[in-house]
This record gives structure tokens, C-alpha cells and sequence, in this order.
């Protein structure tokens, strides 16, 4: 039967003690400490089960500026309901909010973590739970925040319904298995950023404001459906990347107001394998899809494509965009008919690349993207091209509603 120890500390300005630490000391394993309101002095290291939850608002975790707040190295650890704030500001220590090492079947939940150059820091750990926590970094510069959330090496764990706002990256590496589900992210670089991570599923989460909102990197056996992209920033401000990626599903998301939708660069990367884009809301982005190098054997169907002011861009001359399945679409600048009311376009849409868009291999020129001199250039192309332009791709049964 677990031993439940009610810490009464009145002595919080006692600074020649941490008797938080001297707790967990003499707490046996699988011990709870429920936390009063007040603030306790931080770089803790939790080395057995326990459990550590605030009884009500406002028990703080302070670090001082120093270091990491708290440090887990053991299974069965739950941290719950709790303040955490002030971690040191050394990269090259991966200074952290919490850092949680050669873990299992443990638990951080309800935490809000600020003030931290990392959030939660998670190496070789599985089967645990991370959730309903709000993270945000140091006041500094995006690119030298640390990132709120990082799963290093950790399989088969749950993240879920965690609001990460104005820190680095929320970083998925060497990692399988896991469910990254439900989860929010604004004004951070890569909101969700995946490199040599494989069967996980990514569902639901929703990034606003961000550099870019999913990433997918040397990644394969994964599953995308359900998320919302919106307002990625920047010239290149992408929605979801893929790269090097091989049997990818991208299902039922939303991308919107982003540069550029989905981007695709050499994927599938494996032989003998595709990836599956299918149903998804691709709307008023400059470009919906861009192809970069060869990209062969993606399925494109059944996607509503409109408002964008690019559908399909190859900026890699010599590529083979056409290679893919492309079928089934809505396309909003679709120019044919439907005689026979199915629904099914008569003829094929299709996409050309014109020498007068200068702006596909001069960033320079994309300045200018949606102005009124580039609107009658692109008119004027295809009314009168000066040269035989490239064909990019054909969808065969485009849809005429949505």
C-alpha cells in the first residue's frame, strides 16, 4: 500500500537546505508527496518510484537559474499539477525544466513549465505518458531557445494535449512508436519535427504561427491525420515537409495561409514503396504542393486544392513530377466540364510550368508573389508563352465539387 507523506514546509526562504530533495531522500519507493502551495527550491534528482503532486495552484519548482529544475533517473515517476521555472541557460548541458533519463511507465502531466531553456528533455525512456502541460522557454532569440519537448531515443510513448508557445522545436528523433496526439504549438520554429523515427501516429494537433508546422525527416511507417497547419511564417514558411520519407500517410489535415503547403522532397526515398497524401484541405497557400528533386510514386488523391496561388511547383529542372498517381482531386482552377454530372471532370486537369515564372528558381522574385505585375505575367504566359512550357502533372479525374 503506498505511503502517502504530506510535506508541510514553512521554512521556504531556508536557503541551507533543500528540503524538497531531503523528502524524496527519505521517502521510500513508491511513495506520493503531495505538495502545499509555496515554492521549493529546485535541481531535485528523483533516483526511485514516486510520485510528486501538487495539492492545489501555485507549488513552484524553482531552479535559480542553474542547471535543470528536476531531474528523473528512475521508472514509476509521476510529476503532477506542478510549477516548474528556472532552469540554467547552458545548451551544451541541455539545461531543462525536467529531464527524464532511462525511464518507463512514468508520468508528467498538468505541469506548466516557463522560464526554461528546454522544457521536458526525454532520453530512453517508454511506455509513459506526457500530457496537459504548458511550456514555453527563455526570453531569447528563436533560434537559441531550447526546444519545448524533445523524445530522444524513446519509444511507444503517449504525448498528448500539450500547448508548447514561443520556444524552439518539439523534436521526435530515433524515436518509435509513439502517439503525438492533440497538441497545440504558436510562434516556434519546427512545431513538430520528426528525423529517423518510424511507426508513429500524428493526430489532431493543431500549429499556428510557427516556421513550420510538421516535418517529416529520413522517417517512414508513419501516420499524419487530422492536423491542422495554419500560418506558417515566412517566404519559405512550410505547412508539412517531407523528406527522404517512404511510406508516409498524410490524411484529413488542414494547411492554410502557409508559403507553401506540403512540401516533398525525394520521397518516397526507399525502392518499391509510396506515399499516400489523401483527403486533405490544401487552402490559400502560394503554393499548395512543392516538389523538390526527384520525387516519384506518391499518391495524390482525393485532396481539395484552392485558393492557392501556385497548385503545384518543381523547382528541381529534369525532375518527374508526372511519376506520381495523381487522381481525384478538387481543383479550383480546373477549366473543363462535367456533361454527365458525375461529379468527374471530362478531361484531365493539367498543370504546366512556363519559362516566364522566374520566381520558381529566383527567390528574389518572390517578393512580388501574389502582386498584380506577377497576376498579368502569369495571364500573359498562358495566353501567349514564349517558349513550349514543362508539363508537371495530370490529375485524370479531377472532382468539380469539393
Amino acid at each position: 500500500m503506498l505511503r502517502i507523506i504530506t510535506l508541510c514546509l514553512f521554512l521556504l526562504n531556508l536557503l541551507s537546505a533543500n528540503l524538497l530533495q531531503e523528502a524524496i531522500d527519505n521517502a521510500p519507493e513508491g511513495s506520493i508527496l503531495k505538495l502545499p502551495k509555496g515554492v521549493y527550491k529546485g535541481s531535485i534528482i528523483i533516483n526511485k518510484p514516486l510520485s510528486i503532486i501538487g495539492k492545489e495552484d501555485g507549488v513552484i519548482i524553482d531552479g535559480g537559474g542553474t542547471g535543470t529544475v528536476v531531474q528523473i533517473t528512475s521508472s514509476y515517476v509521476t510529476l503532477k499539477n506542478l510549477t516548474i521555472t528556472g532552469s540554467g541557460d547552458r545548451h551544451d548541458l541541455l539545461d531543462s525544466a525536467i529531464k527524464i533519463n532511462n525511464s518507463k511507465q512514468s508520468e508528467i502531466s498538468d505541469c506548466t513549465i516557463k522560464d526554461s531553456l528546454f522544457g521536458i528533455d526525454i532520453t530512453m525512456t517508454s511506455n509513459s505518458i506526457f500530457s496537459n502541460n504548458y511550456i514555453t522557454s527563455k526570453n531569447l532569440e528563436l533560434g537559441v531557445r531550447g526546444d519545448g519537448l524533445r523524445l530522444w531515443y524513446s519509444n511507444d510513448n503517449i504525448v498528448s494535449n500539450n500547448k508548447l508557445v514561443k520556444s524552439r522545436d518539439m523534436v521526435i528523433w530515433y524515436s518509435h512508436g509513439n502517439t503525438i496526439e492533440n497538441n497545440y504549438g504558436e510562434q516556434n520554429r519546427y512545431s513538430l519535427h520528426f528525423m529517423h523515427a518510424g511507426k508513429n501516429i500524428v493526430k489532431n494537433n493543431t500549429y499556428k504561427l510557427n516556421s513550420v508546422g510538421i516535418f517529416f525527416m529520413y522517417t517512414k511507417d508513419t501516420i499524419a491525420t487530422g492536423n491542422t497547419v495554419q500560418s506558417s511564417l515566412g517566404a519559405t514558411g512550410m505547412g508539412i515537409g517531407l523528406k527522404d520519407v517512404s511510406n508516409m500517410t498524410l490524411k484529413d489535415n488542414t494547411i492554410i495561409y502557409c508559403a507553401q503547403g506540403i512540401y516533398i522532397d525525394r520521397s518516397p526515398y526507399e525502392p518499391d514503396t509510396k506515399n499516400w497524401l489523401e483527403d486533405n484541405k490544401i487552402l490559400y497557400n502560394s503554393e499548395a504542393i512543392h516538389f523538390h528533386s526527384v520525387s516519384e510514386n506518391n499518391v495524390i488523391k482525393s485532396n481539395t486544392i484552392l485558393g492557392n496561388i501556385e497548385d503545384i511547383i518543381n523547382d528541381s529542372r529534369g525532375s518527374k513530377t508526372d511519376l506520381n498517381e495523381i487522381s481525384g482531386n478538387y481543383w479550383d482552377n480546373y477549366e473543363g466540364f462535367d456533361k454527365n454530372a458525375d461529379n468527374i471532370g471530362d478531361t484531365p486537369h493539367k498543370v504546366y510550368q512556363y519559362a516566364d515564372q522566374l520566381w520558381v528558381y529566383n527567390s528574389n522574385v518572390k517578393f512580388f508573389y501574389g502582386s498584380p505585375v506577377i497576376a498579368l505575367l502569369n495571364f500573359l504566359a498562358k495566353l501567349a508563352p514564349f517558349t513550349q512550357p514543362v508539363f508537371l502533372m495530370s490529375d485524370k479525374a479531377p472532382k468539380l465539387k469539393m
